[in-house]
């Protein structure tokens, strides 16, 4: 009888995989629309638009973040500070971390279409050329001192497409599918 009952609901709710899918549906479409409009980017352009969403979700929290730092900063320099003062800060504090979380989490939605087109095309270029050159950053002199598929060349970064792990050369080889971004999306 449950089986009835749950095959009836099935057939007008759907499953839960048919909803999720179509929760998602519009976001594969964004990701598909964005990830050609990519390939005319440099590898700098390319890179830069990583640096433009960790901005955009900064620029989101700047407002809560100072406040804490000004709060902080009041009990701080105020150790005879009154308890209840102290507690109302500390609560006004957890209230604004909460809401940085919340807004973090809104942020990474916005731009998760461009950035998952931003990974595809990454993957591509990988793919389909032994090396990246980048106008060398920080991260990159850093991990060039350890990583043997990063090399510094004057004001670039040179980024291998096979590494040694495990023993073993792996060589990356695959542009991500839709379904693979999709559960990259569901995690």
């Amino acid at each position: 009888m449950i089986k009835v009952i749950n095959s009836l609901l099935g057939k007008f709710l759907g499953n839960k995989a048919d909803r999720d899918l179509k929760e998602i549906q519009p976001l594969l479409e964004k990701i598909n629309k964005i990830y050609p409009q990519l390939a005319t980017d440099t590898n700098d352009e390319l890179r830069a638009r990583t640096t433009k969403f960790r901005q955009a979700i900064q620029d989101r929290v700047e407002t809560e973040r100072n406040r804490i730092a000004e709060l902080t900063q009041l009990m701080d320099s105020s150790p005879d500070m009154d308890f209840v003062e102290k507690e109302n800060h500390f609560e006004e504090i957890d209230k604004l971390k909460k809401r940085i979380t919340s807004e973090i989490e809104i942020a990474l939605e916005e731009v998760l279409p461009e950035a998952f087109a931003v990974v595809r095309e990454t993957a591509r270029r990988l793919k389909e050329n032994p090396t990246l050159e980048v106008t060398a950053s920080n991260m990159d002199r850093d991990l060039a001192t350890t990583k043997d598929y990063v090399m510094i060349q004057g004001d670039k970064a040179i980024w291998k497409n096979a590494w040694n792990a495990a023993g073993s050369l792996v060589t990356w080889d695959m542009v991500h599918y839709d379904v693979q971004l999709i559960g990259g999306i569901m995690l």
